[in-house]
């Protein structure tokens, strides 16, 4: 049996994702890949005038109405080799997303958004003690003893 991957993969959800340079992540199972829907979370979520890379997928062809525009062909490369344009960024959280799911062997339609979006507070918050941080949630107090 052959696991299905890229947007032709039938059956499975649609997953659209923005990343800030060197920033946050944010996730969210999409309907569709319709540029409208794409166009409607990217103004949502960025500001207009922002500087947007992208893989050359047609989606994003009316991008340019909202800012500066770049896009890498993957089909040539994943670097662009003249101007130094990449998408390695987002790759790396699908990457570190995949890598996460592994472990679960699969998750159900229902549950995927909510597990989507615990993977995208992980990545976002990768840097801090999430230990410490679940146990001032949950207790409302932390001991300054904690690393």
């Amino acid at each position: 049996m052959s696991c299905r991957r890229g947007r032709g993969a039938a059956g499975k959800s649609v997953v659209f994702g923005l990343l800030e340079r060197d920033g946050r992540v944010y996730t969210k199972v999409v309907e569709s890949v319709s540029a409208e829907e794409l166009m409607r979370h990217i103004k949502t979520k960025t500001r207009k005038g922002s500087v947007y890379y992208t893989d050359a997928f047609r989606g994003y062809q009316s991008l340019k109405r909202y800012g500066k525009h770049h896009t890498v062909s993957h089909s040539r490369t994943l670097v662009d080799k003249r101007t130094r344009n990449h998408i390695n960024g987002i790759e790396g959280f699908w990457s570190y997303a995949k890598h996460i799911r592994y472990n679960y062997r699969g998750v159900s339609k229902y549950h995927f958004p909510m597990h989507l979006k615990e993977i995208e507070y992980r990545f976002n918050h990768r840097r801090e003690n999430l230990f410490k941080r679940f146990i001032q949630v949950y207790f409302g107090y932390v001991s300054p003893q904690l690393p």
